[in-house]
This record gives structure tokens, sequence and C-alpha cells, in this order.
């Protein structure tokens, strides 16, 4: 077989596969935000069989020398080339059997989830999540070998393509002792200003929804080609061509699913703006969760908190919900929005606390999955960090440690690319304003298009055809640099 037609053939075939996960996530989204909870079985035998089937692709003996022989000539295609390779040394690291019963302990462990976070029950959920982490060890174990990394940083790679514990490390400790003392100084500023006027409620799930959806018509989402419904968690998922949102309401407090739809809409944005050419193929893929996740941070956080962005949102809330007075202005939306606190729920969190919850995580996870705690210590541990952390202490498991799904769906090594993401969003909002003076002003009228379009540019249409470090330098000029989200969090916070 000839270079070309060696490399062709991984492309069918890697297509192939692809399209079976697609049809995955399409499942994972049914069974979020549509199946009743009689399914769960059926549909736990449905993925798993699936996951086989992409699993044994993925395995075929025949690949080992396909990849022998490829020797593409376009420089994308190398680049789609390396990402095969990563992908399929992640896949053949493990047996199928493992795969299996993985996927069959973790659709089970989300269901117990479910009920367990709402009865406020971790002993009943303990066998199941043991299960998953057991699991994910021996995954874990079996990929360190292959890939030559710990245990952890095995895992990491999945989410964040050459990421190291040893570099997250030295950016949280930082993080760490900057957060405490500059969080006192923010609630003190804040306790010395004018408080915040509640938005004062009921406000119908019905048009929070509509709300939202003419929200995500200004990003530049396209209903055509995706949808907004309702879930325990809030999730962006499905496929790049049909992109699945969904969030939860709140009828005492429109801001949390509003903010949480601004969130998804902006890991959708990224899904909807990868390159078309390669769709199906690992290089048209979005390069590491920790860029995923700077594009929600950036839609969410940098733009949607910002005083040009809250100037528009007060008056359009304000008509959706029959409301005015004091209490609708801009002024008063920033202090409602930018309000920090020291609250339980990470997903809830601000943007000055979120970081401290995503420590805490990521330091748990890897004591788990390094075997220097037990599973059953986990309450007790997550509420002594919370303590030094954050500042506050969980009444209970339901707000504690049984709030996300991470670990129940099996998603070890996953929690330190959302602040990974904060850090790197801030660094590309500053570079893109820089780079677009219209972008703010346009954003203050609703209209995203002039963002969207640096976006695409430098980060969306790029898919994984760079490093997460490369595509950062290309948009902004330098590597992550924690300085830049340290002067944001200045600037917005403490000198606004």
């Amino acid at each position: 077989m000839t270079p070309d037609a060696a490399y062709k053939a991984l492309e069918t075939r890697f297509k192939r596969m692809n399209l079976v996960y697609d049809a995955i996530a399409m499942l994972d989204w049914d069974a979020a935000a549509m199946m009743p909870d009689g399914g769960a079985n059926a549909r736990a035998d449905q993925v798993a069989t699936l996951k086989v089937i992409a699993h044994e692709q993925a395995t075929d003996p025949a690949m080992a020398e396909l990849f022998d022989q490829a020797k593409p000539a376009d420089p994308w295609a190398q680049a789609n080339l390396r990402e095969m390779r990563r992908g399929w040394l992640h896949a053949t690291a493990v047996p199928g059997d493992l795969v299996e019963a993985k996927s069959k302990a973790v659709s089970e462990c989300e269901m117990r989830w479910r009920t367990a976070r709402k009865e406020n029950d971790f002993k009943g959920l303990l066998p199941y999540l043991r299960r998953v982490l057991d699991l994910t060890k021996e995954v874990a174990t079996i990929k360190a070998e292959k890939l030559g990394r710990t245990k952890y940083d095995a895992l990491l790679d999945e989410y964040e393509p050459g990421g190291s514990s040893a570099e997250i490390d030295a950016i949280f400790d930082d993080l760490a002792k900057f957060l405490p003392d500059f969080t006192r100084a923010v609630l003190e500023r804040q306790a010395a200003q004018a408080p915040a006027l509640p938005l004062e409620g009921p406000f119908p799930a019905a048009t929070q929804k509509q709300l939202a959806h003419d929200l995500m018509a200004s990003v530049g989402f396209d209903f055509e080609h995706g949808r907004l419904d309702t879930s325990h968690h809030p999730f962006c998922g499905g496929v790049p061509d049909d992109v699945r949102l969904t969030t939860r309401w709140d009828e005492k407090d429109f801001a949390k699913g509003l903010m949480g739809v601004l969130h998804e809409t902006g890991h959708a944005m990224y899904e909807l703006g990868l390159p078309q050419t390669w769709r199906n193929q690992p290089v048209g893929f979005a390069r590491g969760m920790s860029v995923h996740e700077s594009q929600s941070l950036l839609v969410e956080m940098q733009a949607s908190r910002s005083d040009a962005f809250l100037r528009y949102l007060a008056p359009k809330a304000a008509a959706a919900f029959g409301k005015s007075g004091p209490a609708w202005t801009p002024e008063n939306f920033a202090r409602v929005y930018r309000r920090v606190s020291r609250g339980l729920i990470r997903v809830d969190a601000d943007e000055v606390t979120y970081p401290a919850h995503v420590i805490l995580r990521y330091r748990l996870e890897r004591a788990l999955i390094e075997d220097r705690m037990d599973l059953a210590d986990l309450p007790g541990a997550w509420n002594e960090q919370m303590r030094e952390l954050v500042g506050i202490v969980p009444p209970d498991d339901r707000d504690g440690c049984l709030q996300d799904i991470h670990w129940p769906g099996g998603s070890w090594g996953y929690f330190p690319t959302y602040t990974l993401g904060a850090m790197t969003a801030a660094q590309l909002y500053a570079a893109a304003k820089q780079a677009d003076p219209t972008i703010e002003p346009s954003i203050s009228k609703g209209d995203f298009k002039p963002l969207m379009a640096w976006l695409r540019a430098n980060v969306h249409a790029l898919g994984s055809s760079l490093s997460a470090s490369e595509l950062l330098t290309r948009a902004t000029g330098k590597k992550l640099d924690a300085a830049v989200f340290k002067a944001h969090l200045k600037t917005r916070y403490l000198d606004g």
C-alpha cells in the first residue's frame, strides 16, 4: 500500500469511529434531557456496545501497519495523523472488556447519582462510585505504562493533551496563595459599597427560556444546528453539526439559568466553528478542554459580565419579565452579576472564588487516583478543603461532594481544565479587544459578531492543528500567563 493510500485508509477508519462516538453523544444527551428513568439499563447496554464497536475498530491489528506506512505531505493531514496516533495510543492501551465494564459502571453510577444527590445519600452512591473509581484506576495504570506518564497525567492527557500535573501544581499553588487575601479584599470593598438591589421574581421558566434563546442568537448560535433543553446538570453535548445545550431554571433567580446558558453557548460556538473540511477527523476536533472551557468562560465571564454587555442585558431582561425601577439598571446588574460570595456550588460560583472550587476537586481526585485517600473519606476531605480554600463548609453532602456529575460520569482528570480555561479566556479576550476595538462597543448593542469573527479565525477554525500552547501563543503573542488573569480580576473587582 502506498503512503497516500495508507493515510486515506486511516481517514476512512477514523471517520467511522467518530460517527459511532457521535451516536453515543446523542444517546448521552437523550439520557440527560429526555430519557425516562426506566430506560437506563437499556441505554447502558446500548452505549457500552457502541463503545466496544468503536474500540474494536481502533484496536484492529491492521492499524499499526497503516500508521507505519502513512506519510501525508499536506500540513493539515500531517497534524491529523499526529492526532490520530495520539487517540489510537489511548484506545489501544485499554482492553475491550475493561472499556465495556467501565462504560456500564458509569451508566449505572450516573443514574444512581441523580437519586443520591436528591436524597443526600453519599453512602448509597459509594459502592457505585467506588466501582467507577476502581475501573478508572485500572485504566490509568495501563495508560501510564503505555504513555510513559504518571497515572493522573495519563488521565489528564485525555482532556488536556500534553498537560502535566507538575505544571498545574505550580499554577494552582500560586492561585491558592493569591486568592484568599484577594477574596477578602474584594469582599471588604463590596461591603463598603451600596448593596445590590434584589431582582425580585418570580421568573417563569418559559420566559427565562425565551430570553435565553434571544441571547443565544445574539452570540451567534445557529438553531438550525442545535437546541436548548433542561437537565439536572448544565452541559453542551451533541456533535458539531447538531449541538445540544442544556441548563436548569430557578424561578426565584433567573441569573443562574441565564449565565449557565451563556456558558454553554460559548462551548457550542466553538463546536459550530470547527473546520468543516475536517469534520469527523481528529484534527478537526476541539483542541482539548482548557481551550474549550476558555470559550465558554470567555462568553459567560469575560464578555457577558462586562459593563458593555450589561448595558444591553438590563433593559432587555426588564422588558422580558415586565419589570422596571432602579434594580433593573446596568449599574445594579453589575453589582448582581459580579457579586462575590463564599458559595457552596461550583457552577454558581463567581469568577473570584471559582478557581478555589477547581483546585479543591483537582487535589482530591489526584489523591484518590494515586491511592493517597480512600473514597469513603471523600465527604470529610471535601469539607476540610472547602474550609481552607473557599472559607465555607457545606451543611450536607448534597451541596458538597455530591454536587458534580463528573466523577460518577467517569471524568477523572477533567477538573483542572476549568481554571486553565478561565486563565486562557482572560488572555484571549484581552488580545481580541486589542486587535479589534469594535468588540466591546458591539457587545453593548448585543452584537457578538466582531468577537466571534476574531475567535473563529484565531481559535475555532484551527481545530487541533496546533497544541493548546501553540494556539494561545499564535493568538496572543505569549504562552499562558497567570498575570493576565490576576490583572483582569484586580481591574474588575478592586479597581473598577
